[in-house]
């Protein structure tokens, strides 16, 4: 198994970095921390990854534009080969170039049950309005601040007499326990069959009078009481891959995509000529090219008059 790469940023200790350093020394797990860095170069974090053998990098933010340092925070995690940046205890704001840079590659650790109590101050504030549970949520990095979408949260009661420090103790273990265990759901959502039918589903029912059925013990898809455009495969008959299979637009295409990337594409069995597999379980598919792929194949089997309403629509 190929583990996915992540580049972790930290502005302190580090716990939740150690947590992830950690969990990533098992075998089984699927990430590897390819680079701790810092907006602090004393930041005790750098010392214990160093001593652990990951690359680090520290550089103080002081006197730069916030889109300056990012671009070199940025630059730092691309040249190692990051392919998703996990924030530990980062306590900096990022830039809105940055967070789109690593749009659903960026997660954050945040010690509340979000939404509740966004920002600082958070044991305090459950505290303070009498909650029963405290906790921390990892969750994906959006523009705005602690506001994507949940991942995962673990619920730590609050008890009698706690203060926001003693609070804060116990959300923490919980907190090493909860990121290192969604990090590996995370990289490795991209390769599990429900994810991956959600994600093609969303994309063919998108197109005109497209509907779904199961037909041979497949998710397929194709117009409403007409042909079929696309089929979803989970090991069929064996073969052991995820794969989703749509119609060529010329009989010479299939042996040409096979030629350029045999590792992705394949001649499905039973299909023929006409059709063409696409291994979606490889953990880097262009869902772009995906979605030009279902495009084309819907409109190999669609209606004259459905395509030319196609067409109208796609010139506004």
């Amino acid at each position: 198994m190929q583990k996915a790469k992540v580049g972790v940023l930290i502005s302190g200790r580090g716990s939740n970095m150690a947590a992830l350093l950690y969990a990533a020394k098992a075998e089984s797990c699927p990430y590897e921390i390819i680079l701790v860095a810092a907006n602090d170069p004393d930041a005790p974090g750098l010392t214990l990854a160093a001593a652990e053998g990951i690359a680090t990098f520290g550089q103080s933010h002081k006197g730069l534009k916030r889109a300056e340092f990012d671009r070199i925070i940025d630059a730092r995690l691309r040249a190692a080969g990051a392919q998703y940046v996990a924030l530990a205890g980062y306590m900096r704001l990022l830039s809105p170039e940055f967070v789109a840079g690593w749009e659903n590659r960026m997660l954050n650790i945040h010690p509340s049950l979000l939404p509740k109590y966004k920002g600082l101050d958070t044991h305090q504030k459950a505290i303070d309005a009498g909650d029963s549970h405290a906790g921390c949520s990892v969750h994906i990095v959006t523009a705005e601040l602690d506001d994507g979408p949940v991942l995962g949260q673990t619920p730590v009661a609050i008890l009698p007499g706690d203060t926001a420090d003693s609070l804060a103790a116990r959300i923490l273990i919980a907190e090493h326990q909860l990121y290192s265990r969604t990090l590996a759901d995370f990289v490795t959502r991209e390769r599990q069959p429900d994810w991956l039918l959600n994600k093609v589903r969303e994309i063919a029912l998108a197109l005109p009078q497209a509907d779904e059925v199961v037909s041979h013990g497949m998710p397929c898809f194709g117009i409403v009481k007409g042909k079929k455009f696309a089929w979803f495969t989970k090991d069929h008959h064996g073969d052991g891959i995820i794969a989703l299979l749509v119609k060529t637009t010329a009989p010479e295409e299939q042996g040409a995509l096979i030629e350029a990337d045999p590792d992705r594409y394949y001649r499905p069995a039973y299909f023929g000529d006409g059709w063409v597999g696409i291994r979606l379980d490889l953990g880097d598919t262009d869902w772009d090219h995906i979605e030009q792929r279902l495009r084309a194949s819907w409109r190999e089997i669609a209606p004259r008059k459905l395509l030319g309403l196609m067409d109208i629509a796609e010139e506004f």
